[in-house]
């Protein structure tokens, strides 16, 4: 019965396809006839209007790359800096990202690089990892086969061609928002004022400006680019080459996302979500969905194979939701016929969906080894307020402003930009149609297959209903903490200019308000051109010259003290020495100097954590034989401590690192609702500067400038005061 069900599913979409291809050419020849117009006349302005808006879709992401690397140059000089100053530009995480980078440029073969980073033993003291793997390090190998498979060597410095692909990605980015807000609108000025907001509002839709080669930065145009694919491969009366060609888009781009970042099954579950939501309410072709959900599988399994066998993907809750949703689809075949009972078990169906994959997602984390991050649920559990700690890295991480709640700022920029007003009136409008279609839809009433500019019912649009649906709950995301705004506010964008560009929206809002004085399709016509322009004439007036002066203005991004600190370190250290201190300094350590470091600025591995927390001990109140035997057991032989952190005044005065490590240790008093700081050691990072017994018999100072001390870890002991 199932082979018959899906041979009869087959041939029903081969049906629609043909029908669809038919149909098409035949009302456009009546539209032409009554408008008195040639079907030449017509393909030539259509073939007109997709070559003026491509045209204006790759020279947008063109300019925008072309901006962000002039941006780049007068922000960092970057063209007049030796290599080390350079390379301290990036920070953190990046340097790691991108010391790899550097090298698999310098193994002698592509394959010996692979093998030396997936066995890598020369990074971290006593510990062997897949950097591929634990990383996400495939970015960093199509960058090295490309920069030699191309001959670039002759031609341009590894650095710009890594930062230059990165840009060229951001680009990318650009175009698949415009070509969005394109398919959506039917006009390309969508796209344009998309760009427009996109570009205004850099400092909340990309981390491009301080973290390049972050794995954000090269996902998220490939998720860009899937959705414009699944855009279009939702719509109605598709063609069946265009239909084809989006699908396969949809295939490659998510199964390409996938691979380049490690929390991309997570962005995918939350789509996912939306489609199953979509297609609860009957709003979307059912087989389009269910295909969609076919490549989510066959990613997650080719995503298996190719990273090493990576069991998060085996118990992430995508694999769970679609697995329940295509387990739910059998048990519920004949669910959808239209009588009463079936409308009363679409309130089932969605509650047995939750069930399964809640059941399921258990299951397979019960049975299925795997290392999925466990702080990052006891993360959860502290934010909701369902739990407290005193740990250290669990507090240092509620800390961060990217896992806190938005601030005020963020809203009144957007709002400045004219953003987030046209974003929430397209939001209300496109959510009343939603609902009253769904209300339709209970009662019984179908959807029509062409939905008519003169209709007003935009929410009987399937793509529509998908990017409202898919905003609020990235929005929901955003509220709660501000580092998910660079997943929402790029649609927001994509959103609310598509929005003040649609005609169908207006006509929607006038068919509400029963407009009779004017013509409403005319002032529908009207409004979709003139509020877009109106909107970029502002922005042009108000925000270009700002644009032109970041451009034209040179900034100066100079570290002497870290540039003399890595200097030192390449002409003193020995070549097999072991350094410790900050994860985010031995990162930039690691990348400017090669040397071996204790610890990495890594969150996604409890046994770097574990390390990360040890090593912030030398900002405690803790005695010096403690951070001896800390430190020598990671077999380091230098240590660098940093005056920024140890003398660190924070805004917040709970989030700096040594509060943070009192209150871990114990060492917090709490008298009459105000805290204290106790113990019996002083603070070791100012007492190691004092040069006195028992500090100087385990550590010896080697180097020191104004931001660093560098001491030499002490392998005999002496006990003279």
């Amino acid at each position: 019965k199932m082979s018959s069900g899906a041979a009869d599913l087959r041939q029903r979409k081969k049906q629609n396809c043909t029908e669809s291809d038919k149909m098409a050419p035949e009302e456009r020849n009546k539209e032409n006839s009554k408008l008195g117009r040639s079907p030449k006349y017509m393909l030539i302005q259509r073939f007109a209007k997709l070559f003026f808006g491509c045209l204006a879709a790759v020279t947008s992401g063109m300019m925008y790359a072309v901006y962000l690397s002039t941006y780049h140059e007068r922000k960092f000089w970057f063209s007049s800096r030796q290599e080390l100053e350079r390379e301290i530009t990036f920070q953190g995480d990046s340097a790691i990202y991108y010391s790899f980078y550097k090298e698999l440029l310098k193994a002698p073969s592509f394959e010996r690089g692979v093998y030396e980073l997936t066995h890598n033993n020369k990074t971290v003291s006593l510990k062997t990892i897949n950097a591929v793997q634990q990383m996400t390090l495939y970015p960093e190998l199509i960058a090295s086969v490309l920069y030699q498979a191309s001959g670039s060597e002759e031609v341009i410095e590894p650095v710009y061609f890594y930062i230059g692909i990165v840009f060229g990605l951001q680009g990318i980015y650009v175009t698949a928002l415009f070509v969005t807000s394109w398919v959506m609108s039917g006009t390309w000025l969508a796209g344009m004022l998309t760009v427009a907001w996109f570009i205004i509002n850099r400092t909340d839709t990309t981390r491009i400006d301080y973290s390049i080669p972050s794995r954000e930065n090269w996902a998220l145009p490939y998720f860009a680019c899937q959705v414009a694919a699944l855009t279009g491969y939702l719509k109605k009366n598709l063609n069946c080459s265009a239909e084809k060609f989006c699908y396969l888009l949809v295939s490659a781009s998510t199964y390409t996302f996938m691979m380049m970042w490690e929390y991309s099954h997570y962005l995918l579950f939350v789509q996912a979500v939306s489609l199953f939501l979509l297609d609860s309410f009957t709003l979307a072709q059912t087989e389009k969905v269910h295909e969609v959900y076919k490549i989510y599988l066959f990613s997650l399994f080719l995503g298996y194979l190719l990273q090493f066998e990576n069991s998060a993907l085996l118990v992430s809750p995508l694999l769970s939701l679609v697995a329940a949703l295509m387990l739910s689809k059998c048990l519920q075949m004949n669910m959808k016929k239209g009588t009463f009972m079936s409308r009363l078990l679409k309130i089932m169906y969605i509650y047995l969906v939750f069930t399964i994959t809640v059941t399921l997602n258990f299951l397979l984390k019960m049975f299925v080894p795997h290392k999925e991050n466990e702080h990052l649920l006891k993360f959860i559990e502290v934010k909701l307020g369902l739990n407290t700690t005193k740990n250290f890295t669990m507090n240092w991480l509620l800390c961060q402003e990217s896992l806190q709640a938005p601030s005020q700022d963020f809203f009144l920029r957007l709002t400045q930009s004219s953003l987030l007003p046209f974003y929430v009136l397209v939001l209300i409008i496109c959510l009343f149609s939603v609902t009253q279609v769904i209300f339709s839809r209970i009662c019984g009433e179908p959807l029509k297959e062409t939905v008519k500019l003169e209709d007003g019912r935009i929410g009987e649009r399937p793509e529509i209903v998908y990017h409202v649906i898919h905003t609020i709950l990235l929005g929901c995301l955003a509220m709660c903490l501000e580092g998910m705004k660079y997943l929402w506010t790029p649609y927001v964008c994509m959103l609310a200019a598509f929005g003040v560009c649609s005609p169908e929206l207006w006509m929607t809002l006038f068919k509400w308000l029963r407009l009779k004085a004017v013509h409403p399709i005319l002032l529908a016509l009207i409004l979709s051109m003139a509020v877009p322009t109106i909107i970029g004439f502002s922005l042009w007036k108000e925000f270009f010259p700002r644009i032109m002066t970041e451009l034209s203005e040179l900034q100066e991004f100079y570290d002497p003290d870290t540039v003399e600190l890595m200097t030192w370190i390449k002409r003193q250290a020995p070549v097999a020495a072991v350094f410790a201190g900050s994860p985010q300094l031995m990162g930039v350590i690691k990348l400017c100097t090669g040397w071996m470091v204790s610890s990495l600025p890594l969150y996604n591995d409890d046994d770097l954590l574990k390390r990360n927390e040890n090593i912030y001990q030398i900002y405690s109140k803790r005695s010096a034989e403690d951070i001896y035997k800390i430190l020598t057991s990671y077999k380091a032989n230098f240590l660098v401590i940093e005056d920024s952190i140890c003398n660190e005044v924070g805004p917040v005065r709970g989030c700096r690192v040594k509060d943070l490590l009192d209150v871990a240790n114990g060492h917090v008093v709490c008298e009459e609702g105000d805290s204290y700081a106790y113990s019996k050691y002083g603070r070791f990072c100012h007492e190691i500067k004092m040069n006195y017994s028992p500090y100087v018999n385990y550590f010896t100072r080697v180097y020191w400038n104004r931001s660093y001390f560098v001491y030499r870890i002490n392998t005999v002991i002496s006990f003279q005061s």
